[in-house]
Order: structure tokens, then C-alpha cells, then sequence
């Protein structure tokens, strides 16, 4: 890896990456965190709809007030401060910045960033990873066409994945499963904000301290992070999704190799070359020592009986049949990690995982009975959950993503557990992030219909 090298050699010559920060939430604020650390990097913009919680954020982080008083963005790009505003598209549009980091959250509002961006020919990293699971393959295509990057956010488990599937095929292994960690008990889809805390494992007390949001939490936790996340690895990989969905088996860290391999061989994937997540804990609710609840991993398979004697000789961590085995990390850091994408779209050109193909699609599921006149209120809400469905079927069923369930009424009563269809809701086609869904279906229907014969 050379990136800090190329940044360096940005800073020597005076000609910085600059970046504009969308949101200024939590992920954004450990980037932002960290920024000021890195050589050849300038944030020059941040936009959040609450200009002044933005400053008490890079207060935190231990930004001095002279580093965001730049009045204007012309007045960033010449004394190299930080110009805070509302708006968004101001900093979009300016030519003087280089890489757009989409850390909003509303995916909605993401797909018209990113769609602007592009417009105005900058590169994007997507860290409203939502935004990616509904309408991403789209998004890469019309980079590509603008002749930008367009990439997830490394220090997400998603680009993370990509890493490590990566590096399996780089080095000439067979994938057999790649994913996360998770916490999970099946009544966790069920979880509201109301409800999250004690599922999670913490106080009210103490998530009120820490300032932490209850929707964000509860997206976690019912299941509608792992199914947006495991949607992006798959189409940035061409790993494909379980017919039924995520089975979040409780597995420890060394018993990947045994879990995840083909049912034929004593596992419990359907077939090779799928994503999944795996739980922290049993079933009961005990915890698992060893886990993966924070970290990313990948399962690979040696292709012949001399590689199986190179990972028993060297310790690598495998089924009882030496074949297949496990590379993962333990941990994911977020934010603090987000300056490897921005790096590599700016002085490489080059994404941290990106869309190559629709094989997956993250879907609402009802986590209640849920009656007309209702409004649908998107991840960690009190209506719906996410969950992972192959995109063909998704296509087929007219499935609603979870990324595009937000202020849209339902029109017909669902059952608990239903997964959500156009049918059910009024859906509002004159949305932006609307319409490009519509057009990536049209795009895709063809070649998902073909591959289904």
C-alpha cells in the first residue's frame, strides 16, 4: 500500500485532496477526527442541517475553532480552514473540491448527492451504505459514465469484505462464503427503538451519556444493517445471497471453516460463493467466546492437497478436513479508517469496493401488523426491518428495498414478518432516488430474468 506516500507527495506540491464531508454524524465525526492527521488532505467543506451541532462534533473531535471559521468555500481553498454550511449542494457543485464523502444517513438524500456529484465530475464515497444496497449498481454506472469513482467506505464492514475477497482472489483462492459479525436472536427483527437497549446490552443511562441514537442502534440490531451491508458485499462481489435469506448461525471465530462450507460437507451453506453473517451468541442468549461480533471474514478453499499442507504447516485456522479456511479481522474502526477510500478514488483512482452486478437486494420485512393509512419509517423505525433477498426475487415479488421504505403509506394490511411489496404502499415515482431504482430495475430485469432460465 502506498497511499500515504501519494498523499504525501499531494502535500509537498501543494495541491491537497480536497473533500467535502455531507453529515456530520457519528461515522463522519471519527473520520473527521483523524483528518487533520493525515498529510495532503484537506477537508474544505462539511455540510449538515444542524450547522452548530456540527461544530460542537469537531469540538469533540478537538478541532480549534480557526480550522471551520472559513466563511466561504472560496475562502477554505485559500487559507486551507473548513467552511461550515447547510448546504449540501453548495459544496457538491463547488469546483475546488475533489472527493464527496456521503455521510448523511438518508439514503434518499444520498442517491441525489451522489447523483449531483457525479454532475459535477466528483468521485464519491458512500457511507450512507444504505443508499448503495437499493439503487449502488446504478450509482457505479453513472460514475463510470461521468468518468469518476465510485466506492463504499473503507473502515465499514462492507468495504472491509471487499478487502479480504480481495485479497482470497488475488492470491488465486476459491471464495466460499464471505461476512460479518452480528449479535442476534430472531426476536431481534422485531426490535424498536423503544426496545433496543436492553437487547443491545446496554442502560438507557448509559446510551443517554454517550449520546448514542436509538434508530441508528436499532438498525443494527433487527437485522437491517446486516441484510444492507451483506446487499452491497454481494454486488460488489459477485458473492450471491442465500435463497433464504441470512441464517446468522452462532459460530466462534474458528469454527468458520467449519460452518461455513457447503451442507454436502457438513455445513450449512447451500452452496459455495454466498455472503453471511454469523451471531455472538447461542440460540439461549449465551455468549460465544472467540466471536466475531465486530469483525469481517472470509472462508476460502485450498485448491489442491499442497496448499491444504501450506495452511496446516502454516497454523492457518481450518475445518477438520484441512480444505477450507478462515482470514478475517476481528475489528472494524469506522470513521477512523475512512481516509483509505478517500485516499485511494483521489490519487489512485480506485474504489474500496463497488458495484459490479445487482445479485442482491436489501427488502423491508413488517415488524408488526401493520394497517392502511401507516407510514412506513425506513431502518431502525418502529415499521420495518431490512432483509437480505436475492435480487431476482426481490424483482420478481415487486419486493420494496428497505433504503426506499421511508414516508410512504401503506395501502393494504400486512402480517408480521410480510415482506413489503409496491403493492402494498403509494409509492411517490416522483422521488429522485425513486426513479433511478425504476431505472435500475429496468436495466437489470432482463439479465435477472435471463439468468433464472
Amino acid at each position: 500500500m502506498n497511499l500515504h506516500k501519494l498523499l504525501s507527495a499531494r502535500a509537498a506540491a501543494g495541491k491537497p485532496v480536497r473533500v467535502g464531508v455531507l453529515g456530520c454524524g457519528k461515522f463522519a465525526t471519527m473520520f473527521l477526527a483523524q483528518a487533520l492527521r493525515i498529510p495532503g488532505l484537506h477537508i474544505a467543506g462539511i455540510a449538515d442541517i444542524a450547522p452548530g451541532k456540527a461544530a460542537e462534533q469537531l469540538a469533540r473531535c478537538d478541532w480549534q475553532k480557526a480550522q471551520y471559521a472559513a466563511r466561504s468555500l472560496g475562502e477554505a481553498m485559500d487559507t486551507g480552514a473548513t467552511h461550515l454550511t447547510d448546504d449540501a449542494m453548495a459544496i457538491v457543485s463547488h469546483p475546488g473540491i475533489e472527493v464527496i464523502a456521503e455521510c448523511t444517513g438518508d439514503p434518499i438524500a444520498a442517491t441525489s448527492h451522489a447523483l449531483a456529484a457525479f454532475r459535477h465530475g466528483k468521485h464519491v464515497v458512500m457511507v450512507t451504505v444504505e443508499a448503495d444496497a437499493f439503487v449502488g449498481p446504478l450509482l457505479a454506472q453513472k460514475a463510470k459514465e461521468a468518468g469518476v469513482v465510485y466506492s463504499l467506505a473503507y473502515g465499514d464492514q462492507p468495504a472491509l469484505i471487499c478487502d479480504l475477497v480481495d485479497w482470497a482472489r488475488t492470491c488465486g483462492f476459491g471464495v466460499v462464503a464471505a461476512g460479518r459479525g452480528h449479535k442476534w436472536l430472531p426476536h431481534y427483527s422485531r426490535t424498536t427503538p423503544d426496545t433496543v437497549w436492553n437487547d443491545w446490552g446496554l442502560s438507557e443511562a448509559d446510551a443517554r451519556a454517550g449520546g448514542l441514537n436509538p434508530r441508528m442502534f436499532t438498525c443494527f440490531l433487527d437485522g437491517s444493517k446486516p441484510a444492507i451491508e451483506t446487499t452491497a458485499v454481494a454486488n460488489a462481489t459477485g458473492l450471491e445471497a442465500p435463497s433464504a435469506g441470512l441464517a446468522f448461525p452462532p459460530c466462534a471465530v474458528h469454527d468458520l471453516p467449519h460452518v461455513m462450507r457447503p451442507r454436502s460437507e457438513g455445513g450449512l451453506l447451500e452452496r459455495k460463493g454466498l455472503v453471511e453473517c454469523v451471531s455472538s451468541i447461542e440460540r439461549d442468549g449465551r455468549p460465544i467466546p472467540h466471536h466475531i461480533r465486530w469483525g469481517v471474514w472470509v472462508v476460502v478453499e485450498a485448491g489442491n492437497d499442497y496448499v491444504k499442507r501450506c495452511f496446516k504447516e502454516y497454523a492457518m485456522t481450518t475445518d477438520a478436513s484441512g480444505r477450507y479456511g478462515v482470514m478475517y479481522k476481528w475489528w472494524h474502526l469506522i470513521g477512523l479508517e475512512l481516509g483509505v477510500s478517500i485516499a485511494a478514488v483521489a490519487v489512485r483512482g480506485e474504489s474500496t469496493g463497488c458495484p459490479v452486478t445487482w445479485n442482491a437486494d436489501a427488502v423491508a420485512a413488517a415488524k408488526r401488523d401493520l394497517k392502511p393509512g401507516e407510514l412506513l419509517d425506513g431502518e431502525g423505525g418502529y415499521t420495518v426491518a431490512g432483509k437480505l433477498m436475492p435480487a431476482a426475487d426481490s424483482l420478481a415479488r415487486g419486493a420494496v428495498p428497505i433504503g426506499l421504505a421511508h414516508r410512504i403509506k401503506v395501502v393494504r394490511p400486512m402480517k408480521e414478518g410480510q415482506t413489503v411489496t409496491w403493492a402494498d404502499v403509494a409509492a411517490d415515482d416522483t422521488v429522485e432516488a425513486m426513479r433511478v431504482r425504476r431505472e435500475m430495475e429496468r436495466l437489470y430485469a432482463p439479465k435477472l430474468a435471463k439468468a433464472a432460465e
